[in-house]
């Protein structure tokens, strides 16, 4: 007796927009492969998703309004959204701008959006359907990785509601992140970016719970974990790089310049100061050691000359006078830090700052603005300008076309420059053969106040 073929009828197709920070990144990165695991195909546009996903950020309240127009555009170019994410926490204020969004759920709730993709856009494929795992999905290139080793934080910064978001600092168990470290360098990331709210407090709230991991025991802490992550091997005997991101000074950050020296570890510390007048970091509700720090900072140096010090200050903060802003530009000038980003203060919803006395006018706060970002710019042009003639290993981002002389250019960073937020290198006369996660040695020839510009020595 014939019997009729059985049709798998098509995947359902969702489409993201991942907006905030690269914790956020991570969190739709694991979303995604989830979906996927579950049968679902995705959508690079609007027209052709089923769903479309807004993983939002709720930090400041420009960034709210960033994330509730882009659920605007979403309802406006497919009409069936689904809202997660930081702002995911505000779901009320969500839906009285946004009445039609089908469902919203909050920060790294990973089953409450799967949850709401199956019921809105159920699964199409059965369970014996697509039994060889797929891999994960990377919404980042594939030579560099985000490594999110925790969630939330224990601070009660004045002008911060993440742990209002995100909830109280959670540990990853360290053979978790190593396995998923390992992972990532097998398939082909040659950067490993770690992060964090709070890189420096890994482990504290699990005691730095020790796991055995390729048969020796090592703690969830950060020294450990640094030191782990530059033992793996790229392929060719050498240790992928290893960025660390948000990390707070507290003493044992002095151990990790050793591996950084040795060539384990990026010489690269991205450190949030947010600022350094001692009146100011109080009111902040942060630590006010700024004078150690410059100690600290003068010691790193001469444990390894190359570290590369990147940090974001906060301009206008209320109660901020001309004399603490005055003190934070002498106490940069000494700092002499490669990378500087900076914000004015802005209230957000929730945070203690908002109640405090002598807000900070908005003219004032871009004049300080203004003279922050000259003082910083020109610190940075001399100290890129001292790279002039210097060879520099250099990881490539992105490789152009050839132009009408035939010759072809190239996009890449130094181990100072984390992708997105810092400075690039420009390469000319580059190899046809070469591609993005390539290292080469380039000789650096001329440099402005972000950016290096040179030509390839010599594979590394």
């Amino acid at each position: 007796m014939a019997t009729t073929p059985t049709s798998i009828r098509q995947a359902p197709r969702v489409g993201m927009v991942s907006l905030g920070c690269p914790k956020a990144l991570v969190d739709s990165e694991r979303i995604l492969t989830r979906l996927r695991a579950d049968g679902y195909a995705m959508s690079a546009d609007y027209a052709g998703a089923d769903v479309v996903l807004v993983n939002t950020c709720g930090f400041l309240d420009s960034a709210k309004e960033e994330s509730l127009a882009a659920i605007g555009e979403a309802i406006a170019e497919n009409g069936r959204v689904i809202v997660t994410g930081c702002m995911g926490e505000e779901a009320d204020a969500i839906r009285a701008a946004h009445p039609q969004v089908l469902a919203v759920t909050g920060a790294h709730q990973y089953e409450a959006v799967v949850e709401a993709v199956h019921t809105h856009a159920p699964p199409s494929q059965g369970p014996f359907v697509d039994l060889i795992p797929q891999p994960d999905i990377k919404l980042t290139p594939r030579h560099y990785s985000y490594l999110k080793i925790s969630e939330g934080c224990n601070h009660s910064c004045a002008f911060c509601i993440i742990p209002d978001l995100r909830g109280k600092l959670a540990s990853r168990r360290i053979d978790a992140v190593l396995r998923e470290a390992e992972k990532l360098v097998a398939a082909g990331t040659r950067e490993l970016l770690v992060i964090s709210q709070d890189t420096s407090a890994y482990g504290v709230d699990t005691r730095h719970d020790p796991r055995t991991w390729k048969g020796r025991e090592v703690r969830a802490h950060m020294t450990d974990l640094a030191r782990e992550l530059g033992r793996l091997d790229t392929g060719d005997g050498t240790p992928p790089w290893v960025r660390l991101h948000y990390v707070y000074p507290y003493p044992h950050v002095d151990q990790v310049i050793p591996l950084m020296a040795e060539g384990l570890l990026t010489p690269y510390l991205d450190i949030p100061f947010q600022h350094a007048a001692p009146s100011v970091l109080k009111r902040m509700k942060r630590p006010a050691n700024e004078a150690k720090v410059l100690a600290r900072l003068a010691d790193w140096r001469a444990i390894c000359p190359d570290i590369a010090v990147r940090s974001s200050f906060v301009v206008g903060f209320p109660g901020e006078t001309e004399d603490d802003f005055a003190y934070l530009l002498d106490w940069l000038e000494e700092a002499q830090l490669d990378r500087v980003g900076a914000f004015r203060f802005e209230p957000v919803e929730g945070a203690q700052a908002n109640a405090l006395p002598d807000q900070v006018p908005e003219a004032v706060k871009e004049e300080r603005y203004a003279r922050l970002m000259a003082v910083t710019e020109r610190i940075s042009a001399a100290k890129l300008a001292a790279k002039v003639g210097r060879t520099l290993p250099v990881i490539i981002d992105e490789v152009g076309e050839a132009d009408e002389d035939v010759d072809i250019g190239a996009t890449g960073r130094s181990q100072a420059d984390a992708p997105e937020i810092d400075g690039a290198v420009y390469l000319r006369s580059v190899p046809a053969s070469l591609a993005p996660g390539d290292i080469v040695q380039v000789e650096v020839e001329d440099a402005d106040a972000h950016d290096l510009y040179g030509a390839i020595v010599h594979p590394v």
